[in-house]
């Protein structure tokens, strides 16, 4: 697990609010409330309904009203795609250290655009949230492929899938003015940060999407084939007629191979989260036998990727994981998918 040595020094708490109050927002607020510096003082959201409890919390329909309103250090936004980028550049004008949800915007275009009005240097933090990241399974991935004790990487081939488009939200995510697209920037975003977590940007890219089966103006599936400077290709399915929900990420090195299987989350619907290494042998007919797997029982990136927010902001730190050039890069593969 990573941890984080944060700025002991600091006196106060950072103030914050959480724009969008629901499901993903009331798990924000649960790491935010685990935090010895992270004091959440506002919450909006436009359902009345999900007023928080905790009456010295300040409740507003509207998120302009709560930046007006209230005097906070950082702002959490988690709303559909269209709205959270419109908030973003509402908090970066407000002077607000920022942690946005994926999708960063409803495109490439539109993410520059917030690039544009941030302060350079580390004047503020923006950090948007991809937490696939911050398992503790990718985290040991990583360290693995960075101690090239396993050579070099050589492929990736990666799956990522549910059973529908439409979810607990009211259906924005299939509208494609909200969302900016169907399941390949909702969810196959988060299998697409990976592999560029892990490698580098991608300069040649041939794709298919269809939407034959929930027929909306946004895709359904998405396949992607994808090739680097460093000859690295990546194969990757995104879809949402998967009907059994699946996570599965094989990263091929010159020595091993690793997968990635399962990932932990509130439904427990994508199985067990898993890393299995599989060494190469010496080219025999059958192939290597000898996998090692190891599993993993909590789903600490929640708590991790609060951690390094405040971390950042307490450090005058420079945005490691998360960035907007980060955000970038992988909105850059979505868009020529798109196009």
């Amino acid at each position: 697990m990573i941890q984080f040595i944060l700025n002991t020094k600091m006196k106060n708490k950072i103030d914050v609010g959480i724009i969008g109050y629901g499901v993903v927002g009331k798990r924000r607020a649960i790491s935010i409330n685990k935090s010895r510096y992270l004091n959440l003082v506002a919450i909006s959201d436009i359902n009345s309904d999900n007023k928080p409890n905790d009456t010295s919390i300040a409740f507003f329909k509207s998120y302009k009203d709560l930046i007006k309103k209230t005097k906070i250090n950082a702002i959490f936004i988690c709303l559909p795609t269209k709205d959270a980028a419109i908030a973003t550049k509402l908090a970066i004008k407000s002077g607000l250290n920022i942690f946005c949800e994926k999708p960063p915007a409803t495109s490439y275009k539109a993410l520059l655009e917030i690039k544009k009005i941030l302060p350079r240097g580390n004047k503020l933090v923006l950090i948007y949230g991809f937490n696939h990241r911050y398992h503790d399974s990718v985290i040991e991935a990583k360290k693995l492929i960075k101690s090239n004790k396993y050579g070099k990487i050589i492929n990736f081939r990666g799956v990522y899938g549910k059973s529908t488009i439409v979810g607990f939200d009211g259906g924005w995510r299939s509208s494609k003015s909200q969302s900016g697209g169907g399941i390949l920037i909702d969810q196959g975003i988060h299998i697409l940060d990976l592999i560029l977590n892990f490698s580098s940007d991608f300069n040649k890219i041939y794709s298919f999407t269809s939407n034959n089966f929930w027929k909306y103006d946004v895709e359904d599936n998405a396949y992607i084939l994808m090739k680097n400077k460093k000859n690295q290709v990546a194969i990757v399915h995104s879809s949402a007629t998967e009907w059994r929900h699946k996570f599965r990420l094989e990263i091929g090195l010159e020595k091993a191979l690793i997968e990635l299987k399962g990932i932990l989350s509130s439904t427990k619907s994508y199985g067990e989260e898993e890393l299995t290494i599989t060494p190469k042998n010496d080219y025999s007919k059958t192939g290597s036998l000898n996998s090692t797997t190891k599993k993993y029982l909590e789903d600490n990136s929640w708590d991790l990727e609060v951690r390094k927010f405040e971390d950042t902001i307490l450090g005058n730190k420079k945005v490691l994981e998360g960035s907007i050039d980060q955000a970038l890069s992988v909105m850059k593969i979505i868009d020529k998918v798109y196009k």
